[in-house]
Formats: C-alpha cells, structure tokens, sequence
C-alpha cells in the first residue's frame, strides 16, 4: 500500500503536493480532525518558481513518521533588527536614471509591506564613499585638514546629489527603516600615507576622527535619518581596496574607548558603536577589543562578513560575551549570479546560518547594479559585484540576492524573536515570533533530491514537498 501510495503521489503538480499527503495522513490518523491553513512562499530555480505564493499550507492536529521540523517558541533567542541590503553611490544613480513613475514603483515593491512588495526594513549606508563610488571621497577633504579640527568644513558633498535624494524617497516609503552607517576610510589628511587606499589612521588625529562620526550623525539628523548604528571600519584587516583603511584590533579598542565612546557620551549620541565588520575567519579580532572593560561598555556588538571562515564563528563571539549583539553586514553576489547556486548558500549561510549564530541583521551587498557593473573605484573597486537589482533605463532584473532578502525581509519584520527548530538531515531552517504573534518559519532542501517532511507548531502538523534547492517561507497564524 506505501509503494503504491507514494507512487500514485508523483501524477499530481508539485505545488498540489503537500495538500495531497496531508489528505493522506487525515485518512490515516483520522478523518474528522480540525485543519487551518499557513500562508506558504516558494523559490524552486529547478521549476522556474522565483519567490511565488502558493496555494495554502493545511495543517492538522495529527501525527507523522515523517522528518519532522518542530518550532518551539518557548525559546527564544535574540530580537532581529532588519533584513536589507546597502545603498550605495552607483544604488542610488541607477535610480535616479529611471524616470519618476518608473522609480516609485521599484522603490516601493523593494521598501513597501502590500502585496507585490517585499518589505526591505534595514539598509546599510557608506559613511562617504565605498568601492562603489565612481571615486572616493570623505567628508571633509580640505588641504592642512589638521588646521580645522573643529571639523568646521565638514560636509555630506557628493552624497547629497544622490544618495540622500534616494534615501529621502525610501523614508517616505518605510520611515520606521532602520539605518547603519559604515566608512571606508578617514579622510587621507588623517591617514599616515595620505592615501584614500590603505594605511592606518595617525594616533594624533583619533579624537578628530571620533567628532567626524559626531558630525555626521548630527548631520543626517538634521536631514531627518536617524542612523541606528555605526560600524568603526568597513573590513579594517582589508587595506587592498580603494577607499580601505588598516585598524588592527588593539587600535580600534583605543579608538573606542578613549576617542568615540567619550565622543558620544559628551554630544548625547544614542547610535549603537559596533566593532570589526569584517570575515568570520578572525573572531579573535572582537573578542580581544571586548575582553577590554573600558571599551566593552561603549560597544553594542560586532558585525561580520562570509568572505573567509564560517558562519558558526559568530556564536564564538556569543559565547564569549553573550551581552552583545551580532550583526552580518555584507555578503556580494558575483556577476552574472546563478540563482540555483547562489540561492542555496546565501539562505543555507547568510538567512538561515546568520540568524541561528546570533546575527540581528542580515545584509546583502548590494541594492542595485548597472549593466555593466559601474560605478566602481580605480586600485581595488569591485567590478564584479551584483546587485538585488540590475537597473537598465526603465527596466529592472531581480537577482538572486533579491530573492535571498525577501525570504526574510517580507516576513521578519523588526522586533520579530527568533525561536527553537530543530534540523532535520537536509534541512536548515530558522524560526521567529513576530510581534503580531504569527510564525514564521524559512526553510532550505539542501539535499541533493526531493525531499517531503513534515512541519509542527505547537499541535498543528503539516506536510511539505520541496524540490533540492528549493526555499520556503512559511507562515502561520
């Protein structure tokens, strides 16, 4: 009877195929058992399904010998802040090029929360310019820099022709979007090569830096962005890349706790200070800055990226000071993607991986794309880095880290809790209690073939058929 069952389940469309074993099972443990339907999101590359509702998930109260993933919001763990991407220079140029009508509806599929639309609820900003600038700039770059250290001539320059006009545009959108600010390097005049590439930040010059953050702060305030949170140094273990800056773990904790956290402590700065921002590879690298009292006290958490080590090296850091928060702050996409690929990693580590580490945030690199990949610095921009979005006049491509993101960002919204679930071989997954009470639970088939398993939440019990490589999102009520 089981062959035949499971043979005669194969005739039917694939996205019938959870309603069909759920009928099963009702038949087997029972036929007048109460059901309720979760709402359930698919991304299949192997079906051409590119992040599509389907037809409702039935649950029931019943039990099953399948694998089994169970939620168990009695536990819970950290508060998410966010999942989003990073605006950049050339993000904001693209669209700007659209035409207005063209602009507000990418914008508002990207930031809004109606249907169609994916509800991006955190953004990453370069504090002046990143490698995806068409060159690089700092805020203040004046000649004899070091003759006004009141920073008087501090200024937003170019960002306020493209990336402040955009910023304006998704506040209106989303005004409740959270915002971390990141820099690439000092200005040069700080530096002991004088260079916007590489080099390290003259002793005599900290206590300025620290009141270039200040301005900068008060600065996009008086613009009405609050930033939530600033990271000391984008890659600081990176000095190859064009803005960059060298910062070895014993200087930024001196930078910390003797020039920035004094710094806003003095101008009432409530942004959240968060150290490293770079690979997985050197947890070392906070863990030593926060094993330092002095600098631990003005530090929210640490923030990391997946180009060397392992996702699991956050909860390193977690383990050693479970009183600060994590945050994952850029992973790039290589042109031209593979949504198959890149899919199955970026939601095995970054979605799901990141999260169960600890990580509040989870942050693609980065919002949009041109063609041909520009802008981009000379010395060490990135040439090859893909956006959610590629934007071409008018007309928009979705990526694969646009659908990485919606998997989350759609339905994780910010103050949403992450709770216990259990893995089953082959599928990673992670859960969270939203503030409405619902849960949501995002789930990857990393195996290499179909696999059918059950889902249960608290007494409610659901079958669910995911092609190898397949995402779901799955919510209930």
């Amino acid at each position: 009877m089981k062959f035949h069952v499971i043979s005669w389940l194969f005739l039917f469309p694939m996205k019938h195929l959870h309603k069909i074993i759920l009928i099963l099972a009702i038949g087997v443990f029972g036929c007048e058992r109460p059901t309720k339907n979760a709402q359930f999101w698919l991304t299949d590359p192997s079906q051409g399904v590119h992040f599509l509702q389907q037809d409702d998930l039935l649950l029931a109260e019943m039990s099953t010998e399948l694998p089994t993933i169970e939620l168990n919001p009695s536990i819970s763990y950290q508060t998410m802040d966010g999942f989003g991407f990073t605006l950049t220079q050339g993000s904001a140029k693209h669209l700007l090029g659209m035409t207005n009508e063209s602009r507000n509806a990418i914008l508002q599929e990207l930031f809004g929360q109606n249907v169609g639309e994916i509800g991006v609820n955190y953004l990453r900003l370069s504090v002046a310019a990143s490698d995806l600038n068409e060159y690089p700039f700092s805020y203040h770059d004046v000649e004899d820099g070091h003759l006004d250290s009141l920073l008087t001539k501090f200024s937003l320059g170019p960002d306020t022709l493209d990336v402040i006009p955009i910023l304006k545009e998704i506040m209106a959108i989303n005004p409740e979007i959270k915002l971390m600010g990141s820099p690439w390097s000092p200005p040069a005049w700080m530096k002991d090569n004088k260079d916007t590439r590489g080099g390290k930040l003259l002793p005599q010059y900290y206590s300025i830096y620290a009141l270039y953050f200040v301005k900068y702060i008060q600065a996009m305030a008086d613009l009405g962005f609050k930033i939530d949170a600033v990271t000391i140094q984008n890659e600081p273990l990176h000095p190859g890349n064009n803005p960059s800056l060298l910062m070895l773990p014993e200087e930024q904790a001196e930078f910390v706790k003797n020039h920035l956290g004094p710094a806003f402590e003095k101008n009432s700065i409530s942004t959240k200070i968060i150290i490293y921002d770079h690979n997985a590879d050197r947890p070392d690298y906070p863990i030593s800055i926060l094993d330092d009292p002095e600098a631990k006290k003005y530090i929210d958490g640490s923030a990391f990226h997946l180009y060397g080590g392992q996702i699991d090296a956050l909860s390193e850091v977690h383990r050693a000071h479970p009183d600060k928060n994590i945050y994952f702050t850029e992973q790039w996409i290589g042109a031209p993607g593979d949504l198959a690929g890149d899919l199955r990693w970026h939601v095995k580590n970054l979605i799901i991986g990141a999260p169960r580490n600890w990580a509040k945030t989870v942050l693609e690199w980065n919002l949009s794309s041109a063609p041909d990949l520009k802008p981009h610095t000379d010395r060490g921009g990135c040439d090859q880095c893909l956006g959610a979005i590629t934007i071409k006049i008018n007309q928009v491509l979705r990526n694969p880290a646009y659908y990485v993101i919606a998997h989350a960002s759609k339905f994780v919204p910010a103050g949403s809790i992450r709770i216990d679930s259990n893995e089953p071989e082959g599928l990673p997954n992670v859960a969270f209690t939203r503030p409405d009470g619902k849960h949501v639970l995002i789930v990857l088939n990393d195996s290499q073939a179909q696999q059918t398993f059950a889902i249960k939440n608290n007494k409610w019990v659901g079958a669910v058929t995911l092609s190898a490589g397949a995402v779901a999102t799955i919510v209930f009520d």
